[in-house]
Parts: structure tokens; sequence; C-alpha cells
């Protein structure tokens, strides 16, 4: 064994909860009856702990009311909204496991995640920006203009129950609303039964990550992974019932439904939903009007928050803390959210989907300079350790494979054995794909996804240590770095930039800017000038589309060979 090692463990306070999801709820409610637990602003609906828990029992004896059992899939296909909660937690109590389903997805993709796990219930939107919902459904399965509330169709076999948000003239479709009429006291005393006999280790969620390497792998998550990481995120920025957490990020993801209502449910806090899909000025204006003491996002949320054009008439003197994640953040940004929105404690949080998310964190007092150049240090009860390409754990300091093991990570890949032992080895390491450094505090930097990383002409570029470089130029609001293939040197950069409102600068003056300041084999060989990223909902850029652009653009061979 070498010398200080890259491995850290977390603190085993404060303890873990083993419990489910459905229990967490009704220990809610006993403790905060009358407390605030969600506010739905686009609504305008506002629910107790009380009136949460009594709407999600009552929801749940529906869906049992129509044939739903424990261990079954219920999907969820809708942007942010009360419904999205009530279906979080109605699917916990009666032990159903909740699948989410991405808002943007189109017909090829919802075919395949219904199919791949065997939804047998849909809760959806009828539409949400482009996307018709129902139309789509409509087209996978035609079958959905027979039977009143009972669905059979040949390419979705095993889904047999939709429920719309809103009412709907389709015969084999049901609303939301009148779901909880089914029920009867027969349904609430078996539904009080089932909670008796679900345990902390049941599944009950499964998050399908972005395919960006092939079909899309549905990480499946338990009471256990999702109640303690939302318990300890909100943990890590003192959050208390007192508390008022303005929740944009997508409930879809880890970020919304388990740091945020997750997070919130275990600390009596209240979350705060300003808009169905992300605006900045929803955010302020819930920020202001709710008295908001936390904030949400990822960086390019901020900066759309910052930049609004009526930031200034906004008081946001209540926020204290909040969460950035899923991007690197400039110190020039980080200064202005501390400054400027007042959170003063914000946090940088750093997981994975497999993880339930967050393995790493930064603390509320730790100065601005840790906050941007590391996530923070280990989450209690949690390991990580950074690995070579052989497996070897390697010393403070050097780059490699971050690999993280503990509560938080997943059950597994649905019904996918193979590639959940590629990415959890027989010691129950999960490992990340992300390269990263510990050092001797114990504070981790990533330094980029292992299959982000450039060769070029033998030498290794790691993406991010560019990008953040190229966020020094004054003129430069967002950039992001890939490689494309070149027959000389194997790969070279390519830069894409969004430069300020009102500015404008030439590539020319880009790589002038970068030369004897970096090391020239990190100079992009080319930068192109863009209004806007390939993002996913969560708002992590999409570089795989920027590299096939790029391919085509510049007609490249799509490989390289010797």
């Amino acid at each position: 064994m070498i010398d200080n090692p890259s491995y850290v463990r977390g603190a085993c306070v404060p303890p873990l909860m083993y419990e489910t999801i459905g229990g967490a709820l009704e220990r809610a409610a006993e403790r905060w009856p009358d407390r605030e637990a969600i506010v739905v602003r686009h609504q305008q609906r506002r629910l107790s702990y009380g009136e949460l828990n009594s709407e999600a029992d009552q929801f749940a004896a529906g869906l049992l009311a129509l044939g739903l059992e424990p261990g079954e899939r219920i999907g969820i296909w809708a942007p942010n909204c009360l419904e999205w909660a009530l279906t979080q937690y109605a699917a916990a109590k009666l032990g159903l496991i909740l699948v989410n389903v991405n808002p943007a997805y189109r017909v090829h993709e919802l075919e395949y995640v219904l199919n791949k796990v065997g939804c047998k219930a849909l809760v959806t939107a009828s539409s949400f920006k482009s996307s018709n919902y129902l139309a789509m459904l409509r087209e996978l399965a035609p079958e959905i203009e027979g039977g009143r509330g009972h669905l059979e169709a040949a390419r979705l076999p095993s889904l047999r129950l939709i429920i719309s948000l809103e009412r709907s003239e389709l015969p084999a479709v049901l609303s939301f609303a009148e779901v909880s009429s089914f029920a009867h006291s027969g349904h609430r005393a078996r539904l009080a039964q089932i909670a008796e006999e679900l345990q902390p280790d049941d599944p009950i969620n499964i998050q399908f990550t972005s395919g960006t390497t092939g079909a899309p792998k549905g990480a499946t998550l338990t009471h256990f992974n999702i109640l303690n990481n939302g318990h300890q995120v909100g943990e890590a920025m003192r959050i208390t019932e007192s508390d008022r957490i303005c929740v944009p990020v997508p409930l879809y993801h880890c970020f919304g439904m388990v740091m945020g209502n997750v997070g919130c449910l275990t600390h009596g806090a209240a979350a705060v939903y300003p808009s169905a899909g992300f605006d900045p000025l929803a955010v302020l204006e819930a920020v202001q009007a709710e008295r908001c003491t936390a904030l949400y996002g990822v960086l390019t949320m901020f900066i759309a928050e910052l930049d609004h054009p009526d930031f200034d008439r906004f008081d946001l003197s209540s926020l204290r803390t909040g969460i950035m994640a899923g991007s690197p953040c400039p110190i020039a940004v980080m200064q202005r959210v501390v400054q400027r929105m007042h959170m003063r404690e914000v946090t940088i949080a750093y997981g994975m989907t497999e993880t339930s998310p967050v393995s790493f964190q930064s603390d509320v007092a730790d100065p601005v300079e840790r906050r941007v150049s590391t996530v923070g240090r280990i989450h209690p009860h949690l390991e990580v350790k950074i690995v070579d390409e052989r497996g070897r754990i390697v010393p403070r300091g050097v780059s490699g494979e971050l690999c993280t093991r503990g509560y938080s990570v997943m059950h597994g890949y649905w019904d996918e054995p193979e590639r959940t032992a590629e990415a959890i080895d027989a010691a129950r390491w999960m490992h990340t794909g992300d390269l990263a450094t510990i050092d001797a505090e114990g504070y981790c930097n990533i330094v980029g996804r292992i299959k982000d990383m450039i060769i070029r002409g033998g030498e290794n570029i790691y993406p991010r240590e560019i990008e953040e470089f190229l966020f020094r130029h004054p003129m430069i609001q967002a950039v992001a770095c890939f490689g494309v293939p070149d027959p000389a040197l194997g790969e070279v950069l390519c830069a894409w930039v969004q430069v300020r409102a009102g500015m404008q600068v030439s590539e020319q003056q880009i790589q002038e800017f970068c030369k004897d300041r970096i090391a020239h084999y990190k100079v992009p060989r080319y930068v192109r000038f863009v209004d806007a990223f390939p993002m996913t909902v969560t708002g992590k850029v999409q570089k795989f589309i920027m590299r096939e652009r790029m391919i085509h653009e510049l007609g490249l061979p799509t490989q390289i060979t010797a």
C-alpha cells in the first residue's frame, strides 16, 4: 500500500435512518402537521405536512383500488407540479417503484423506458412546452381510444393505466383528481398493512441515465438510498424546519426529487416550486414572495437569474444557502451569488444518479476559493478512493477514477446484471467514470470525465481545465471544450463559446488569449461562437452532440486509424 493514499471516509454522524420514505412522511406529519411542506406557485397550491401526508395516502389508496400492487412500476412524465410530489410519496407508501420519465423524451425514448421496466401505470401531463404527451401516447398506443380507464396496447404490453394530470376525453385515460375517489376504507386499511411490510432496502425509484453512450440505463434506488442522501444534503446546509428551499431544478432528476423534496421532508422545511420549467424571473419572484432561505440550481440557472434585466428590483435578502451543481463555477460568478444574491453559505455538490446522488459537498463555512476550486469533502457514511487504470489506489494529488462506496450506491441497473457488474465491482465500489484528485485536506477536485479526456499527440488534455481557464476571459459568459478527430494528432481541442451580451471577440483573439498562458497543446484548434449549448433538462452540456456537429461541419472522419 502506498503512503498517503487517495482515500477518504466520511464521519459517522449524523446517524443513518433505517426507515421507508412513507414512514418518514408519517413522522413529519406528526411533528410538523401545520408547517408548509410544498408551495407550488404556478398552480397556486400550498400543502402542510399534515395535508401532504393525507393526500398522498388518498392517492395511494386510489392506485391500490385500481389494481396496483407493491413492487410494480409507475411512471411519472410531467414537469414540476404538485402532482409530481404526490405521486412520488404515494408510490413510496404503496411500495410501487417510481419511474422518472424525462419530460424531454419523445416517442421512441418513451416506448423504450416504459417497456424496459414494465411500467403498469403512467401519470402524465397532457402537454408541456413543445411536447404533446397525450398525442405521443396515442401514437404509441392507438388503443387509448378504447375501454374506459383500462389500456391494452400492443406496443406497450405492460401498461394498463394512464392517469392524466388534467381531464382528458380519451376513454382509456383517467384524471389525477378522480383516482382518489376509487378508494374506500378497505383500501386504506390494506395500505396501512402494506406500510408495515415495506422494508427500507426495497427498490423504490428508477432513474434513467442520459444514454449518451448507448441505450439509457435504469439506475434503481432504494428507500434507504434516497432518504439518507436527502437528509445528509440538508444537514450539510444546516437546514431546519424554518427554512424554505426554492427548487427550480426538475423533479424528474435526483437534484429535485431527492435533494429538493426529500431533503425538505427530513428537516421539516418547505419546498417551493417557482414554475413548471425553469424561468429565471419566476425564480426571483418566488424567492422574494416566499422569503426563501435557500436556492438550488446549476451554473447556467444562476447566471440567467443574475443577468435578468429585472434582477435589481427583487429583494433576495432572505437567502442564506443553497446548492450549485452540475458544472464548475467560475469565481466571478460565485462572488456575485454570494454578494448580490446574499447566499454567503451556498454549497457546491457533486455526485451521480447511481449514488443517490451526492458524495461530496462543500461546507457552508468553506472559503469561496475552496467552493470554486473543489467540490468539497466527503459526505458522512461514505468512502471514496481514486484509482489508476489498473484499479490501484493513487497518492493524494494524483488524478484517477473516482470510486464511491457506502449506503448511497444504487441497487443496480434495472434488469441489466452485466452493466451493473461493469459499474459496481465485487467490493461494492461504484466506478463513476469521473477523473478526480483528493488533496491533503480531503477536498476533491473533479478533473473531468474519463471518456471526455482528449489525447492529443500523446498529451492528455482535460477539457474542464481549459474551460476554467477560458472563463477568465472578460468577454466569455460560458464555454464548453471537447475533442474532435485529427489525422495527424489523433484528437485536437475545440471550444464552443457564448459571448457576453453586447460584446464581440474573434476566434484568433481567443487563441491569442491562451498563448503563453497555457501549454501550446491546450490551445483550442477550433473556436465556435454559439448562442446556446445543447443541454439536458438538468443543465448538463451534451458534448457528444457538439462533437457530432463539428465533425459534420469540418468534414472530419468519425474515427482516426493508425
